[in-house]
């Protein structure tokens, strides 16, 4: 698997719902327009969560992976705060 480029790795593992999801919601506001944050989760929450909340937002939601419990999310940044 190639890895998309990111900006900055917020590692939630250990959390659980809804900690995986708000902790990227404020991630993503420290980022600047376009970068792209890697959130790894090991919540099952986290595959409904993020994916719900990026069609939500104007945020992309660039790919997602998974292995051995881990769920692994890349974010790009919206425009809107």
């Amino acid at each position: 698997m190639t890895e998309p480029t990111f900006d900055q790795e917020l590692d939630t593992s250990g959390l659980s719902c809804p900690m995986p999801l708000l902790k990227a919601k404020v991630a993503l506001h420290q980022l600047l327009p376009g970068q792209v944050l890697k959130v790894i989760a090991t919540d099952a929450g986290s595959l409904r969560d993020i994916p719900a909340y990026t069609g939500l937002s104007d945020h992309e939601l660039i790919d997602t992976f998974s292995e051995e419990g881990r769920y692994i999310f890349w974010i790009r940044r919206g425009h809107s705060v």
